[in-house]
Parts: C-alpha cells; sequence; structure tokens
C-alpha cells in the first residue's frame, strides 16, 4: 500500500507517455517507441519543473522498471548465445573502456581538471553510466557536487546515443540485422537505458523482432562487470596516494553491490530458458516476456526523458561537457574501427 502511495503519480504519468509512444513506435518504426517516449518526456520536462509527488515513481521507473525490463529479456535468450557473444565482444568491450579512461586521464592533465570529476566521467562513460559513478564515488571520497556532475554529463550523450546511432548505424552502412549494431550499441552506448533505446528502435526500423535488442543487452551486461576490476583498482591506487591501509580501504567497496542484482536475474532467466529448451519447450513460449520488456523499456525511456533537465547541463559547465564528448566520440570512433577491422559490419 505504501508503495502504491509513494509511487502510484509517477508511475501513471509514465505509463501515460508509455502507452502512445508504444503504438507510435508501432506505426513509425524508423523513430521506435523507446525514442518517442524520450522526446515527450523532454518537451514535458521543459514545462513542467516541479515534479512533486510524481518523482518518486518517475525514478522507480527510469531505475526499476529498465531493470526488470532487462530481466524479462533473459527469458527466450540461450546461455549458449549469452556466453558467445560476451566472448565475441570481449576485445571491443575491454578497448573501449581503456579509450576511455586514457582520454579522461589525458585531458585531466593537459586542462588541468578536478581529478575526481574527470575520474567520474571516464568511468561513468566507459561501462555503465550512473551504476559506475556510484560505485567509484565512495571509492574516490567523490562529493555529492561531483558526482551529480558528472551523472549530468554522462546522461546527456547517454540520450543523444539513444537518438542518433540509428541512423549513424544505417548511414555508415551496417548490415540490417542484429549482429552489428547490437556490438556497437553494447559497447558504444554507456548506460543500459540508452542500449536498450537504441537497439529497439534498431528492431523496429529493420523488423528484426528482438535480435538486435538481446544482443545489444548480453553485451553490455558483460561490459558491467567491468565495474569489478576498476573499482578495485581505484581504491588501490587511492590507498596509496592517501596513505591509507588495506583495511581502511576495503571499507569503502562493498563487493556484493559492485554486480547489480538484475545482471545476475537476467542470467537466471537465461539460465531457465536454456534448460526449458533442452527438455524440448519451443523459445516461442517466452515470447510475451519479450514483448513486456519492451513496453517496460519504452516506459522507462518516459522516465528518463522527465529526468532530462537540459538548463541543469548547461549550468554544469563546458569543460566537463567537453570532456564527456571527447570520451563519447572516442568510444565511438574505437568501436566502429575495431568492429570493421574484425569484419563485423
Amino acid at each position: 500500500m505504501n508503495f502504491l502511495k509513494t509511487n502510484f503519480l509517477g508511475l501513471l504519468v509514465c505509463l501515460t507517455i508509455a502507452v502512445p509512444s508504444y503504438f507510435l513506435g508501432k506505426l513509425i518504426p524508423i523513430i521506435g517507441g523507446p525514442v518517442f517516449a524520450i522526446l515527450i518526456g523532454m518537451f514535458v520536462c521543459l514545462i513542467w519543473k516541479d515534479q512533486g509527488k510524481a518523482s518518486a515513481g518517475i525514478k522507480f521507473t527510469s531505475k526499476k522498471i529498465l531493470q526488470y525490463a532487462v530481466i524479462l529479456l533473459g527469458f527466450g535468450l540461450n546461455l549458449n548465445v549469452v556466453l558467445k557473444t560476451g566472448a565475441q565482444s570481449l576485445p571491443i568491450i575491454v578497448t573501449t573502456i581503456a579509450t576511455s579512461l586514457i582520454v579522461s586521464y589525458l585531458i585531466c592533465r593537459f586542462m588541468k581538471l578536478p581529478t575526481k570529476m574527470c575520474t567520474l566521467i571516464g568511468v561513468g562513460s566507459s561501462i555503465c553510466g550512473g551504476s559506475a559513478i556510484a560505485a567509484t564515488a565512495p571509492v574516490i571520497n567523490a562529493n555529492d557536487e561531483e558526482v551529480a556532475q558528472a551523472i549530468s554529463v554522462v546522461f546527456f550523450f547517454n540520450v543523444l546515443a539513444a537518438l542518433i546511432f540509428p541512423s549513424l548505424g544505417d548511414y555508415l552502412g551496417m548490415t540490417h540485422d542484429g549482429e552489428a549494431f547490437g556490438i556497437f550499441a553494447g559497447t558504444a552506448v554507456n548506460d543500459t537505458s540508452s542500449v536498450t533505446a537504441a537497439a529497439s528502435t534498431w528492431d523496429s526500423m529493420f523488423s528484426l523482432g528482438h535480435e538486435t535488442l538481446d544482443k545489444a543487452v548480453t553485451v553490455k551486461l558483460t561490459r558491467t562487470l567491468a565495474i569489478i576490476p576498476i573499482v578495485l583498482s581505484l581504491s588501490f591506487i587511492f590507498a596509496r596516494k592517501h596513505d591509507l591501509n588495506m583495511e581502511q580501504s576495503s571499507k569503502k567497496i562493498k563487493l556484493f553491490k559492485l554486480v547489480p542484482s538484475f545482471i545476475i536475474m537476467f542470467i537466471l532467466a537465461s539460465i531457465i530458458t536454456t534448460v526449458c529448451v533442452y527438455f524440448g519447450m519451443d523459445v516461442s513460449y517466452f515470447r510475451p516476456f519479450k514483448e513486456l520488456s519492451i513496453f517496460f523499456i519504452v516506459m522507462a525511456m518516459a522516465a528518463i526523458g522527465l529526468n532530462c533537465n537540459l538548463f541543469k547541463l548547461i549550468r554544469t559547465g563546458a569543460k566537463p561537457i567537453f570532456l564527456g564528448t571527447c570520451c563519447w566520440v572516442g568510444i565511438t570512433v574505437v568501436c566502429l574501427l575495431l568492429q570493421k577491422h574484425l569484419g563485423l559490419w
């Protein structure tokens, strides 16, 4: 009862945007439901500045509903496919993460930017947006202002990627299947929400069902696991720099929180599917889960749009935005070049 009292209004607002967006996406697949939802949400955000009691439900939708969507994607996805996709994309994942971290380090040094802010933007751009920033912040003792600044910058490029990457992929001549663009979206887009939006749009553009979405989310969740070594390394570096012993440093890390629970649930859903298919169940039985997942994604994108305050981003300042731009462009270019070199498109 308390849950409904707290979240009902925000859920209703997101649902009100999601329903027409979902059907508009069916009518105009070249744009897709998620993009319609983001754009409508951003427009509403411009005129509805005080969300009041709706803010809790909007936040719940952007985080939890999106995670439920990812879990549902696991149903109908054979675990063998998950393992194969993760291994196939690993070289690109490692290279793009390294690119973002190196770019942020060099810009930090040459432009004399605050080290903690650069670290947060570099990690957020390279791994999984807000989740990576949240996991890294306590390790390097970043304050709330630095965290908010980094999240605002990374969030802006999330939305930008969701809006332009499908058209970019088509312009560059990517094959009209889920393979190449799925890997591109999963490695070049830094947040799960935008990965799912971009992949869903590509599926809509070429009537691929859930092919690209399955590929992109699997790649993205493989990439998310990089939080563990990155945060552990930063903890060690911070401990040495500030003369902390390992016991003091380890208190800042909660290992069980480094891997989001929805990733574990996604893998479990894939295991259930794998076992069921092995014993003769047709994978089509899992199709309703996929459709519900797509609607949840559209609903989450509405919440993302409602949280996208462009004026707040502008107030963040030019230097953090420049850093975010460099990381984003670096990751995108390296990802495309590697895919081309490996013959993936």
